[in-house]
């Protein structure tokens, strides 16, 4: 990897106004792989002022010419996809099955979605004697996180650009180098200078200076509760407009006619996705009591399969955590649950490999969890699955919604029919029924805790919008 030492404003690479770096770790060794600017206030206004000055002539573009300059962006990612793959395994930790197969290529379908859905414009709506047009949010704030750092920026970025909005992007500074190979594919693209612009830094400078700038419209952003709930607070002061994604505890409802293999087969794979580190991921694994036993061996089995190891080796399945700091957040959580009465089925806090560089741990499955104890409520972003019984249907209920949070969720049952009744019970803003497929041009988005607004689709281009009335 190459250290970067530019930022990317109104069309060019730019000297920063600061003289601070960013040192970029890997997380499977320890080292640093490169570094970028510290970017500052002054670099946001900046940004933001030449996404401001673009934002007329971007806006009356027609439909059709946002669907091709989206293509073109779609072109450059795909020739890119084997270097932004080596990139996110690099500084996330992600193993290359899945760098390519949904960090790399899950982006390219995003945007190539949005091209094809606004090439032939979308229709005006009549209310009566009213005219109802969609028009662009104006300039918008990204502010993304590093789990997914590729897809979560695109997630924002296509929508805001088939909207007509223009953009200015802070990545995670845990996670920032994918962000300027997109910035490549921006450039190569051919975009109109300052409709896509990209300062990394830290959250309390670059992002808060985004949240509270006054030529900042519309402010999306994807992390943590805590952080999103300061950016809403910022946000507040000058009445932007605010999306948010933030946490989950998803819950896995194994309804006892279900398959019962298949159900915990995947719900373990999901759940260990990314080392865990997802925020859809069904880390509570809801079984019925007479087949609790039986499902803990199973979970136990499959967990076992997820053995550490180096991201870019095309046999691994789990990779490091991203920081040592995440190591030891999870760690912690583990110790918790032990402590406040789980049963360890397999994993825990010791390193399982041997090595002694980077930040591994053992895919842990816990049992006889409380649907109130702490690893059954938060958020612990790991590869950490608790298994929770239940005793029948209403009480799986229960449960599946006992969460601050709710964003997904799964239920498995041999009557589809009863399955998808339970799923409208479900307070979650995604539910997937006996494994359905992954729809990346569905409303994705949560309830509760887990956030305001939609994300991906028609709902999610919609959010980059402000809704007019034309009365005739």
């Amino acid at each position: 990897m190459r250290d970067r030492d530019a930022l990317y404003i109104d069309g060019a690479w730019t000297s920063p106004l600061g003289d601070g770096v960013i040192a970029v770790e890997n997380p499977a060794t320890e080292e640093t792989l490169a570094t970028v600017p510290e970017g500052t206030a002054e670099d946001v206004d900046r940004a933001v002022l030449a996404a401001r000055a673009a934002l007329p002539a971007w806006a009356a573009t027609s439909w059709k010419e946002r669907s091709e300059a989206l293509g073109r962006l779609h072109e450059e990612l795909a020739r890119r996809e084997e270097t932004i793959a080596r990139t996110i395994a690099s500084e996330v930790g992600t193993p290359m099955r899945i760098a390519t197969r949904i960090q790399a290529r899950l982006p390219q379908t995003i945007v190539a979605g949005y091209a094809e859905m606004i090439a032939g414009g979308l229709p005006e709506e009549r209310v009566g004697n009213s005219l109802v047009v969609r028009e662009p949010a104006g300039v918008v704030a990204a502010i993304t996180p590093w789990n997914y750092p590729l897809h979560q920026i695109t997630c924002k970025l296509a929508p805001a650009l088939a909207a007509g909005c223009t953009i200015v992007i802070k990545p995670s500074e845990v996670a920032p180098l994918v962000a300027y190979e997109l910035m490549d594919a921006v450039h190569a693209a051919g975009l109109p200078a300052g409709v896509v612009n990209l300062v990394p830094g830290y959250g309390p400078v670059v992002g808060e200076a985004l949240a509270t700038h006054p030529e900042v419209d519309m402010v999306s952003f994807t992390g943590s509760v805590g952080a999103g709930s300061r950016v809403a607070e910022l946000a507040a002061g000058t009445i932007k407009k605010v999306a948010l994604e933030l946490g989950g505890k998803s819950a896995n409802v194994i309804l006892e006619d279900a398959d019962l293999k298949t159900a915990v087969k995947v719900g373990v794979s999901n759940a260990f996705l990314n080392g865990g580190q997802t925020c859809t991921a069904w880390t509570r694994m809801l079984v019925h009591q007479d087949q609790y036993e039986q499902a803990l061996d199973l979970a136990k089995g499959f967990a076992d399969g997820f053995v550490p190891g180096d991201p870019l080796d095309p046999s691994t399945k789990l990779g490091p955590l991203v920081s040592r700091a995440q190591l030891e957040r999870v760690r912690g959580f583990i110790d918790t649950g032990l402590a406040e009465g789980a049963r360890l089925v397999t994993g825990g806090t010791a390193r399982s490999d041997g090595a002694g560089r980077g930040h591994y741990i053992a895919a842990t499955v816990l049992g006889d969890v409380d649907q109130n104890a702490t690893v059954a409520q938060e958020e612990i972003f790991g590869p950490v699955l608790s298994v929770i019984p239940f005793r029948d249907e209403d009480e799986a209920l229960r449960i599946a919604n006992n969460s601050r949070y709710g964003l997904s969720g799964a239920v498995w049952s041999a009557d589809q029919d009863r399955a998808v009744a339970f799923a409208r019970r479900v307070r979650t803003g995604s539910v997937d029924v006996n494994g359905g497929a992954y729809n990346p041009m569905a409303p994705f988005g949560g309830y509760k805790q887990s956030g305001l607004g939609r994300e991906l689709g028609r709902f999610g281009l919609e959010e980059f919008t402000e809704i007019k009335s034309i009365q005739l």
